[in-house]
């Protein structure tokens, strides 16, 4: 199991605290949109620009890990023409950044059921994942048809299969079994998890990761969010005292 004593973060050269591993529930894109008389596919396109931003941001901030809950698998309920819309946005994202990415030294990993996309975007996902494998710098996971109580779920039957093949024993599940049985079990500990948009809920998200994050909800809209925003998200979590459920 990894320890909660591993995800202490390091200063930087200003002394500040850096959070390991981020990870931002990217909302707002529609209100964003609807506030200056748009469709919201330009909400959605003003985010994936924010996207790039930010990651690139982190990278300069000296952030390990960086988490994006680009689709939930609750997501498929919005309009056909909206997920449409954000499915090209996901494959233009794959085709014009896989190239900076490799470049940057980041390591792409993605979590959530992605292998139910369409097979193009299979496909381009395993070749992005497979182009920068062997990169040891930053590292950007994106969710994608990712809900927590599935991944929590999947992670017990995971277990409960391996109990009844005989290859591990009932005592022997823990926390520590449980975590390396998540998809995010190759990332660091989760050490903050911010919102936009101002809603102040969880939505499914890293549930299990999320049990000692700081958590931060900003009132920004996910397309004005960037390397300001990230800065200051930074600069707070840098101001608290993180107690792990000690004194």
């Amino acid at each position: 199991m990894r320890s909660l004593a591993a995800s202490v973060p390091a200063s930087g050269g200003t002394g500040a605290a850096v959070p390991r591993h981020v990870a931002i529930i990217m909302d707002g894109n529609g209100r964003w949109a609807k506030a200056r008389r748009l469709p919201r596919i330009a909400g959605h396109r003003q985010g994936a620009e924010a996207v790039r931003r930010t990651a690139r941001a982190a990278r300069e901030l000296g952030i390990e890990a960086l988490t994006l809950y680009a689709f939930s698998s609750e997501n498929w309920r919005r309009p056909e023409e909206e997920v449409s819309d954000l499915m090209g946005l996901l494959r233009h994202f794959l085709r014009s950044e896989i190239d900076e990415l490799a470049r940057e030294n980041v390591r792409l990993h993605v979590i959530g059921d992605w292998r139910r996309l369409s097979p193009d975007l299979v496909r381009l996902i395993e070749d992005a994942i497979a182009r920068t494998a062997r990169n040891t710098g930053c590292q950007l996971a994106i969710a994608l048809n990712y809900g927590a109580q599935a991944e929590i779920a999947a992670a017990a039957r995971q277990l409960a299969a391996r109990v009844r093949d005989g290859e591990m024993a009932v005592e022997a599940i823990d926390e520590a079994a449980i975590e390396d049985a998540l998809t995010t079990r190759d990332l660091p500990p989760l050490d903050l998890l911010i919102r936009t948009s101002g809603e102040v809920r969880l939505s499914n998200f890293l549930l299990w990761q999320a049990a000692y994050a700081e958590l931060l909800f900003v009132d920004t809209l996910w397309p004005d969010f960037g390397a300001d925003a990230l800065a200051d998200a930074v600069a707070q979590f840098g101001r608290r005292h993180r107690r792990f459920g000690g004194l």
